[in-house]
């Protein structure tokens, strides 16, 4: 396949791979086709229905590994859904009457992009397939790759996500001073809200790696310093049920014991439960433009707080979400490792006229490829029942519960 232009777009919420995998894509043409001009739509598919893009020239090419060292995305992200004609239309994307997928493929043909690497999470790449069939059926020569952005880590059947290693590992950082508020009042109740809408693995993997490096501090518990205060003692994510009294009850007699207790959430865990209680008493939940629920107005880390406060006999509850703390970090050392490769392998892919979502492939053996973008889904649940979930909720005292159907 003869490539002349490669568009790239970062779309949907943050994670700390935006920057590098830019980066790192950039890298990899000039390495292997410098030749090929390189087009980036400023925030996302705003951008591209705009027509708002820059070429990257030779001197940002020349130190496209600057933006390894930063979070965030130097070309900006928007949350657009193709297919959403009226959304578009409302955001003065396009005009009534037009569909954003004939403009945004439009938009490619006029700017000559003979290929568009997408990065983003399920939304963006399952637009990005939406964009892929439309292209097709109008016979626009254009080949879409994609790369798995999301720290929940979710995306089927990519194995691991670019990024998610990173938010668990800042996660850790960002409650290793929160939980220093458990000595500023007596039976302090600290609840730590993690992203993670259906998926509970970055909940379970920001507790572990916490737990991993309150491993390599001292202490002296003589002066008051004792790890077990500083410990994580409960983790609550959507795919695991739990008896609230029960549980109440275990963390009642940690809070009696050390006068603190505190717990790491998904932010959608108990989302179904806190939505049906709103509903009730009349209120209106708002939902974004791919109909999910807006977190913010749901504040499950809010309803855990007010629903153990009591039966903990807490004096100060201090809820605290590190989500945007994580997400916007840079990419450390392993996630960039796994950015270099997938995006090597996009590149392979775009010269060979081979479309998909690139990442490890489950189903095939974790094979390193193009994974075709109608079996790319979001989503996928959080297995509580591998081992070092089980070492996590064991080395606690919690029980582990049955595994729950995530919906929302």
């Amino acid at each position: 396949m003869s490539i002349k232009r490669v568009g790239i777009l970062t779309a949907g919420g943050l994670a700390p791979c935006l920057s590098s995998a830019i980066g790192a894509l950039i890298e990899a043409y000039t390495e292997q086709a410098p030749e090929i001009e390189i087009l980036c739509y400023r925030s996302g598919y705003k951008g591209l229905l705009l027509g708002d893009s820059f070429v990257v020239d030779a001197h940002s090419r020349k130190n496209a590994a600057i933006l390894h060292q930063h979070g965030g995305s130097p070309i900006g992200n928007s949350r657009v859904k193709l297919t959403n004609v009226a959304d578009c239309v409302k955001r003065g994307l396009v005009s009534e009457g037009q569909d954003p997928l004939q403009v945004a493929a439009e938009r490619l043909q006029s700017d000559e992009v003979d290929v568009l690497h997408t990065i983003g999470g399920d939304d963006t790449n399952t637009t990005a397939a939406d964009l892929a069939a439309y292209l097709a059926k109008h016979e626009y020569q254009l080949t879409v790759v994609g790369l798995p952005k999301t720290i929940d880590n979710d995306v089927i059947p990519i194995k691991q996500s670019l990024g998610a290693w990173t938010a668990a590992e800042e996660g850790a950082k960002f409650f290793e001073n929160v939980v220093g508020e458990h000595n500023a009042n007596p039976r302090m109740l600290i609840i730590h809200e993690v992203m993670g809408r259906n998926c509970g693995w970055l909940t379970a993997a920001t507790a572990a790696k916490y737990r991993e490096r309150l491993q390599k501090l001292n202490f002296l518990p003589e002066m008051g310093l004792s790890q077990e205060r500083r410990d994580v003692h409960g983790v609550f994510v959507p795919e695991m049920s739990f008896d609230l009294e029960e549980e109440a009850k275990r963390l009642r007699a940690i809070m009696d014991e050390i006068d603190c207790v505190n717990i790491f959430i998904s932010e959608g865990a108990g989302v179904d439960t806190i939505v049906k209680e709103m509903e009730s008493r009349g209120e209106s939940v708002p939902k974004d433009a791919f109909g999910h629920y807006k977190l913010d107005a749901v504040n499950p880390g809010k309803w855990f707080g007010k629903q153990f406060a009591d039966m903990l006999g807490a004096e100060k509850t201090l809820v605290q979400k590190s989500g945007y703390f994580s997400r916007a970090a840079a990419a450390n050392a392993e996630d960039i490792a796994l950015i270099g490769r997938c995006a090597k392998k996009a590149v392979e892919c775009a010269m060979q006229g081979i479309g998909g979502v690139v990442g490890e492939d489950e189903d095939q053996n974790n094979e390193l490829r193009a994974i075709e973008f109608e079996r790319i889904a979001g989503g996928k649940p959080f297995d509580i029942n591998v081992e070092w979930f089980g070492d996590l909720l064991s080395q606690m005292g919690q029980p582990k519960g049955e595994v729950l159907e995530t919906s929302h």
